[in-house]
């Protein structure tokens, strides 16, 4: 059964299948571009210790082929098509998806269903550990030297939101090609899946085509409840984790503070918080650390995960400056606590948040990660003027409120 509903240009339709497979697309047929994906509930944090890493090896192994096409044959004609195609694992889901021009939807949507039933064979899984295996070393070795991974294992533990996206070495040598197909079975089946669209679409052709390349998808049951829901507290002690050791010109630290889920609606206001704490120009640490010289870098940005969230605290900065930098940013942080936030400040960030919202809208393949999102995490659409009225909404006495609700107290420390 389909719905639908108009948001300026813009129309939401969405339909699901006797499979499963949930469809959701936001519809412009003025725009230029179609743009299409998988999004996958299925991340690092789903994985068991034997599966570390398994989630981020198998989008590497979709494109290696399929019943139908060699992984030279997948590549050849993701060139044929143009446009743009990527892939990404985070915590909590794996995206496939491309942009292309209208006229190519039928081909676009055909591949890229393809690719979500892909062969695993021996040989390629060997080969791709391989490649895995080397963007680990090539990550390791490069600043801020892993502090991001070994700040979330610091928060969450080793396991669940904790666990590494791309695994470990020691667990990516142990994998088996028996040991991913298991889990590819359990994880993609089409109730587990949404297929996002954007753009110029064909939002009939669409579903009708789905239907007809998922009938035979199998539909076992997929797992309700996480495998590891997150703590409530950090599992160990609040202490300062320190990376390995390295000859660097400049020292790294990480920091969390909680902060809203990505059911909470309390996470439009903390977006608004963090902007106005540590964007990246304009913002109080803006003007505090990188505008007097003292750091290089000094951010804040929220995360929000299913069930729970956190407020990153970013500072790059010389060693001999990284405790007096602390020092100011905690000062910061209690100004904050103390007295709230201005309204102006407040205002300005508002206006750089929905002008960020609607340059994103003018393409669809940005407009596509929020519409998959959205509805894999809340079968939940937000249109533009609802995203901008969301904002709108916040308050001085609401950001107050929140900061009450969530003390910005620092709960894991990082440094590299």
């Amino acid at each position: 059964m389909a719905a639908s509903s108009v948001s300026d240009s813009a129309t939401f339709q969405q339909a699901t299948l006797p499979n499963g497979l949930r469809i959701a697309a936001e519809i412009v047929p003025a725009a230029y571009t179609a743009a299409f994906g998988y999004f996958v509930r299925s991340g690092a944090r789903d994985e068991t210790d034997l599966e570390s890493g398994l989630s981020h090896f198998l989008e590497h192994m979709v494109f290696k082929g399929t019943a139908r096409r060699t992984a030279a044959e997948v590549n050849r004609e993701l060139d044929e098509l143009g446009g743009q195609s990527n892939a990404y694992t985070s915590e909590e889901q794996t995206v496939y998806y491309g942009t292309v021009l209208p006229k190519y939807q039928h081909r676009k949507v055909e591949l890229l269903t393809d690719l979500m039933r892909p062969t695993l064979l021996d040989a390629d899984f060997q080969t791709e550990r391989m490649v895995i295996l080397e963007e680990i070393a090539k990550y390791e070795d490069q600043p801020p030297f892993g502090a991001f991974e070994r700040s979330m294992e610091s928060r969450y533990g080793l396991s669940g939101l904790g666990r590494r996206v791309l695994g470990t070495t020691e667990s990516i040598e142990a994998m088996t090609p028996e040991l991913m197909r298991a889990y590819f079975e359990q994880r993609y089946q089409p109730s587990n899946m949404v297929l996002a669209a954007s753009g110029n679409v064909d939002f009939d052709a669409l579903v009708q085509q789905a239907t007809e390349l998922t009938a035979d998808w199998p539909t076992l049951p997929v797992p309700s409840k996480l495998l590891y829901p997150a703590p409530e507290r950090s599992p160990g002690p609040l202490e300062p984790l320190s990376t390995k050791p390295v000859d660097n010109a400049l020292a790294y630290v990480v920091r969390h503070a909680n902060a809203p889920n990505a059911l909470s609606d309390d996470r439009i206001a903390m977006r608004l918080l963090s902007t106005i704490l540590g964007d990246d120009g304009s913002s109080r640490l803006f003007w505090e650390l990188i505008d007097t010289g003292r750091a290089e870098a000094a951010a804040t940005w929220t995360q929000e995960f299913l069930d729970s969230g956190l407020m990153f605290l970013y500072l790059s900065c010389a060693p001999e400056d990284v405790d007096s930098n602390l020092r100011l940013i905690d000062e910061v942080l209690e100004r904050v606590r103390r007295d709230g936030v201005e309204k102006d400040e407040l205002e300005r960030a508002i206006r750089k948040t929905t002008a960020a919202a609607i340059m994103q809208s003018e393409r669809p393949g940005s407009r596509l990660f929020s519409v998959g999102a959205n509805w894999l995490t809340r079968n939940e659409y937000v249109g533009l003027d609802e995203i901008i009225a969301r904002y709108e909404a916040v308050s001085v006495d609401s950001i107050q409120q929140l900061i009450q609700n969530y003390s910005m107290e620092t709960i894991t420390e990082v440094r590299s």
